[in-house]
């Protein structure tokens, strides 16, 4: 992805301790005055914080989207897989570049906007998270009733799960989080393909699904596999946890792409298993799928057709699929809280186009993650939706979640392009024609999903 933004430093490697060194090189020029560091040698071991976005993007969620889109319409959608994981590369660099090339975090940027951006993401956030809250615990609390029937209430599970995620986040820093997530995200990987592989795939039709077609009855079903590829707001997030790495400079550019793509690489052949699991497993039974629920009884298809150790083994990715999503939620959503509270209490007109003390590098990240409001959302995630777990939803909170909810990535791709094509962003990591191609056409596409989104819901 080297193309994304203009130009791409051809630069010489340093040394195997540069990365250990936060923040090296963030002492950030005005845009474009001196000549930007050397980059940073892209090393494979160094992947990280791509692959905690992507975990945390895929939950139960995508796991329903895509193996309903496979029930439904076969191997035909699967093109729409390789959209959404371009669109969601774009994204994340974007976010990322932002934070490497200026300086400066997101609410910088978009405080910098208008305050206005700072209202919209402050009510956001607060009924996001409250509806997120309970879900991540129902769904994570599924794939574990399952596997031991009978030792506790799904309730209790739920519970159970979101205070592990809380005290996970709460006592360890970025660098665990991401070593976790790390393993989380191999064991839902390597479950899902090799039971892709398994169901024995048809060859001829999965290469034919690549190309773009739309079956009758499918439209809204593909803007929701292109839409569903790998998260929403924790697409924001990115930019913290590169920050968080160590990487705080433009001298991570070339690194930051390198980890971006083979995340979301690693992203699109996990839901393309996913569809061709749906497409061989369910739809050549006529097996409906109802909800994440349902994911339980595909457990129960698996073992009908192999063996008991295949649908333990489903629901074990199904348990890392969900859990690792909570815990990405549980600290990347809290790392934007935590700088959105900071933002939002600088006076008018003060900290606008410069970058702060040092760069944004791990330091920062560190203290943001010891601060009084990231720990706030860690509670506000964990407790009070607890109570939607035993009440029902109120509907009016369903329906403004759901327009919120859907209005977040056009917002997200509408300020990035202004941002990023500004005077104030260096020349030379201002948005090429690609980046901002992508942007254009995911804002588009989420306009599209948001009206689908309000239509849809039952005023």
């Amino acid at each position: 992805m080297s193309e994304v933004g203009k130009g791409s430093a051809d630069g010489h490697g340093v040394g195997a301790g540069a990365e250990s060194r936060p923040g090296s090189g963030s002492a950030h020029a005005a845009a474009g005055k001196v000549a930007e560091p050397a980059q940073h040698r892209p090393r494979w071991r160094s992947v990280g914080p791509g692959l905690v976005v992507a975990a945390t993007g895929i939950g139960a969620g995508d796991l329903v989207a895509t193996l309903v889109a496979g029930s439904r319409f076969g191997y035909s959608l699967l093109w729409a897989v390789v959209v959404g994981c371009a669109l969601r590369i774009a994204f994340a660099e974007g976010a990322a570049r932002w934070h490497l090339a200026t300086g400066r975090t997101l609410f910088d940027g978009w405080r910098s906007l208008g305050r206005w951006t700072l209202y919209y993401f402050g009510i956001y956030a607060l009924l996001w998270g409250f509806v997120y809250g309970a879900t991540a615990m129902s769904v994570s609390a599924l794939p574990l009733a399952a596997l031991f029937p009978g030792v506790a209430d799904l309730k209790v599970w739920g519970v159970g799960t979101a205070l592990l995620g809380l005290a996970f986040v709460w006592f360890n820093r970025y660098r665990v989080v991401e070593r976790v997530m790390t393993v989380l995200v191999g064991v839902m990987f390597v479950v899902v393909v090799v039971l892709a592989i398994r169901v024995v795939p048809d060859a001829g039709q999965t290469l034919a699904g690549l190309v773009p077609t739309l079956p009758d009855g499918s439209v809204v079903y593909t803007l929701g596999v292109i839409g569903g590829v790998g998260g929403t707001i924790t697409m924001a997030a990115y930019g913290y946890w590169v920050n968080a790495k160590g990487w705080g400079s433009p001298a991570w550019m070339k690194m930051m792409r390198l980890d971006n793509a083979t995340a979301y690489a690693a992203t699109g052949v996990f839901t393309v298993a996913m569809i061709i699991v749906g497409a061989e497993l369910l739809h050549a039974t006529g097996t409906a799928l109802d909800g994440a629920s349902g994911l339980v009884g595909v457990g129960e298809v698996l073992e009908e057709r192999f063996d008991p150790l295949t649908a333990t083994l489903f629901l074990v990715g199904f348990f890392a699929a969900s859990f690792s999503s909570l815990v990405g939620v549980w600290h990347g959503v809290s790392l934007l809280f935590s700088d959105y509270v900071r933002s939002a209490a600088q006076p008018r007109g003060s900290g606008e186009g410069r970058p702060g003390p040092g760069g944004v590098g791990a330091v920062a990240s560190g203290e943001r993650e010891r601060s009084v409001p990231f720990r706030f959302y860690l509670l506000w995630l964990t407790f009070p939706p607890i109570v939607l777990l035993f009440l029902d939803r109120p509907f009016a909170l369903v329906i403004a979640y759901g327009v919120l909810g859907a209005l977040f990535l056009p917002f997200l791709a509408g300020t990035l392009l202004v941002l990023l094509n500004r005077r104030d962003m260096p020349t030379r990591w201002r948005s090429g024609w690609v980046s901002n191609s992508m942007l254009v056409a995911a804002a588009l596409l989420f306009v599209v999903l948001c009206a689908e989104q309000i239509r849809t819901l039952p005023w």
